[in-house]
């Protein structure tokens, strides 16, 4: 466990000396700053609702960005050190080859999950600076949103670290992200709404629908902050969740798995792979 501590420190270390910190904790609360007074524009003023409007401009900034984020973190983790000739000296120490994957996937999630609570907790505090009353229900609406944007960060830097240990070559491994951003962020949705199309208005069944949406992870982050409560009107998510049986919990598991399975898959890689 210490091994693992201590290579999730050098991650963080180096992305304060890289700047990553700093540039996502900044882009993040930019954009959810504005987001959030935009949000307001409609009526003119900020108000009672106006969480619930944040929490729907939020998610649908998380679901473009954080994927986006978390794959530029983690891609180039495992095949950068090789091509820089790192991840020989690294594997001259004793520590594990698991415990260098956990800690550095460790280490960059804890970057996220800085940004993220501090770039979107910023619009929150704007808000009740700005003296709008919010409900108990709307905060744990939007605890819930700051837990599953993190939750959903996991995802894709477990996807990039499983890139990083498939690949021989850092662009390689920054052209399968950036592929694999498209795939689940834009053409999937897509690729879902034509196949809606395409059956002219028949009902999709329900155990089918259900499974496209967890095919997705993106999607069911979308799902379960969205799905439910004031947040379901105002995104036009209720639809969706209407004729879908996936609950929260059902959900948030899912994304663990999400989050579990390709680390595990890269653990198993890295195992196997010459240095």
């Amino acid at each position: 466990m210490n091994n693992i501590l201590t290579v999730a420190r050098k991650e963080i270390q180096e992305g304060r000396r890289n700047r990553w910190v700093l540039a996502t904790t900044l882009l993040l609360a930019g954009l959810a700053l504005t987001l959030t007074f935009l949000g307001s524009a409609p009526t003119g003023n900020v108000g009672v609702n106006q969480l619930d409007v944040v929490i729907v401009s939020l998610s649908s900034l998380a679901i473009f960005l954080l994927p986006l984020i978390a794959l530029l973190l983690s891609h180039d983790a495992i095949v950068g050190e090789s091509e820089r000739g790192t991840l020989i000296l690294l594997l001259s120490y004793p520590v594990g080859r698991s415990e260098i994957v956990i800690g550095k996937f460790l280490g960059h999630l804890s970057i996220l999950a800085f940004s993220t609570l501090i770039g979107f907790g910023a619009a929150a505090v704007a808000l009740v600076a700005s003296g709008t009353v919010i409900s108990p229900a709307s905060w744990r609406a939007f605890a819930t949103m700051l837990g599953a944007s993190i939750l959903l960060g996991a995802v894709f830097l477990s996807i990039g670290y499983l890139i990083s240990t498939l690949v021989r070559e850092r662009s390689t491994a920054g052209g399968v992200a950036v592929g694999i951003w498209l795939f689940f962020v834009l053409i999937y949705d897509m690729a879902l709404l034509g196949g809606l199309v395409a059956a002219q208005g028949r009902a999709v069944p329900a155990l089918l629908l259900d499974g496209l949406l967890l095919a997705n992870p993106t999607d069911a982050y979308r799902l379960l902050n969205l799905g439910s409560g004031a947040a379901s009107t105002l995104s036009g998510m209720g639809g969706v969740a209407a004729c879908s049986s996936l609950s929260a919990p059902v959900l948030t598991v899912a994304l663990l798995l999400w989050a579990i399975v390709p680390l595990g898959i890269a653990n198993i890689v890295f195992a196997r792979r010459e240095a």
